[in-house]
């Protein structure tokens, strides 16, 4: 078992880096494999919904690290995406990366666990975390809980590490995950993933 990691702030080794770390740590500690994508720090194309992605499940712009999540995230057991707050939000690149990750892409993800968490220094946190896990929500990806929103707090990774809340929140989420992927893992066999309906699309202007 694996999970894939995004690290969803322009600094690689920041205060997102800090929080991410811990869930990883104690992912490792329950026997199961991370690995962490760093979005980088250059421009990240938005989605133009130009639907060329349908064709083979990639995105038409390749100058950045999201067809490499798109195989990661295909491959992984699971998904975490961390991002800083930015204006009561995630990084705009972050979201631009989702956007083209997911879109028409969703089916490839369903069933996989999956949390998001923010880092911020002061406020936004709940504002960002909730729109991070839209992406799960449609996309029948089970959430991962933790004993409190998955938020760290501070202005440096020192300062993130003073959070001692929140540094456990990360343990415990870490912790959840390796659960919920062996409570997986261990019905394989003997609990069939949902029958799919066919989709439904309502629209409202005639």
């Amino acid at each position: 078992m694996n999970v894939l990691l995004i690290n969803g702030s322009p600094h690689r080794e920041g205060c997102t880096c800090t929080a991410l770390n811990e869930v990883a740590t104690a992912l490792e500690r329950n026997g199961v494999g991370t690995e962490i994508l760093h979005i980088g720090n250059r421009a990240i194309h938005g989605c133009t919904a130009c639907g060329a992605c349908a064709e083979n499940g990639y995105c038409i712009f390749k100058d950045d690290p999201v067809n490499r999540a798109i195989d990661l995230a295909r491959a992984a057991d699971g998904l975490v995406v961390g991002s800083p707050v930015y204006y009561a939000g995630p990084n705009g690149a972050l979201c631009a990366f989702l956007d083209r990750m997911f879109f028409m892409k969703s089916r490839l993800y369903a069933y996989k666990p999956a949390a998001a968490i923010v880092s911020c220094r002061r406020g936004g946190a709940s504002a960002a975390f909730d729109r991070l896990n839209k992406y799960f929500t449609i996309s029948n990806m089970p959430v991962v809980s933790s004993q409190y929103w998955n938020a760290v707090h501070g202005n440096t990774p020192d300062e993130v590490r003073q959070d001692l809340e929140g540094m456990q929140i990360m343990r415990t989420l870490g912790r959840n995950m390796a659960w919920l992927l062996k409570c997986i893992d261990a019905a394989k066999d003997t609990v069939p993933y949902p029958e799919p309906e066919a989709i439904q699309r309502t629209n409202f202007i005639r």
